[in-house]
């Protein structure tokens, strides 16, 4: 059967995912004062990141309209996988289910399903390769639904970030009841809880932080070495290396993906901050 992948830009691909073809990525709005672009291909993070440092207001985005999520799935693939960030954190997922009732009404019936992360960046990620490795192993299209969400409901997704204003002020952390202060250089570890954003930890400095998630990956690994790890890191790869070798420290994982942020997650994860899903 052909397939075909549909993620929204808070996903990152490796490039080798992307020279597949089996992928699209459906773009998210990002607005900083009254410079606004549009997360594709031509994103340019050191630019983003100098103007989000110079902008007294807050940055924002935008979800991608259900119409343009229906001419995603305007193809020949017979199977559409569709990856969203968390519906309690974007618009989204709904907008991907609406753009599917779109498309059945004015084209008829495909097997398309629209799954809800309850994460974002490398969360997204996990999903995506994992709809990409069943279907290349010839599995139907009802099982591999099936083992995508019970991949998403045993994902665990941490984040350690310098800065949580740019989630606090966009009313990303309304579950969080209370935040200790940044000026003690006292970072909260942060995961992902069905979708929603806790508060697990914290400790002094970035590098203990950083020390914590690792901590908190390798007791939630379970099965290890079938788990993938991923690490999605805004504009600072040796704190990404630095979590990979903690991590791989102290277990075996079937296999280790790096990336750097595309533009939501850069816009919320902030210059610094590390994203980890296994």
């Amino acid at each position: 059967m052909s397939y075909k992948i549909v993620v929204d830009s808070c996903c990152e691909l490796p490039e080798e995912y992307k020279r597949t073809g089996r992928f699209e990525i459906v773009p998210l709005g990002l607005e900083v004062g009254d410079y606004r672009i549009m997360d594709d291909e031509d994103f340019n993070q050191k630019e983003f990141l100098e103007k989000v440092a110079a902008c007294p207001v807050c940055p924002k985005s935008s979800c991608p309209s259900p119409e343009r999520y229906m001419e995603a799935f305007r193809c020949d693939a017979e199977h559409v996988y569709v990856v969203t960030l968390s519906s309690k954190l974007s618009g989204s997922y709904n907008s991907a289910e609406l753009g599917k009732k779109l498309y059945m009404e004015k084209y008829g019936d495909k097997d398309i399903f629209v799954c809800d992360s309850e994460s974002a960046s490398c969360g997204e990620t996990q999903i995506a390769r994992k709809a990409m490795e069943l279907e290349e192993a010839g599995r139907p299209f009802a099982e591999i639904v099936k083992e995508l969400e019970k991949l998403r409901d045993g994902m665990k997704t941490y984040f350690v970030l310098d800065n949580l204003e740019t989630l606090r002020k966009n009313g990303r952390l309304t579950g969080v009841k209370a935040l200790v202060a940044t000026t003690l250089n006292i970072k909260p570890l942060m995961e992902g809880v069905k979708g929603s954003i806790a508060q697990k930890g914290q400790a002094v400095g970035m590098k203990k932080g950083l020390a914590k998630m690792a901590e908190a990956v390798v007791k939630e690994a379970g099965n290890p070495e079938s788990r993938v790890l991923m690490i999605t890191h805004c504009n600072c790869p040796d704190r990404a290396e630095l979590v990979k070798d903690m991590v791989l420290g102290q277990i075996k994982v079937r296999d280790v993906v790096i990336m750097d942020t595309a533009g939501i997650s850069s816009m919320y994860a902030n210059d610094g901050g590390v994203i980890v899903t296994i």
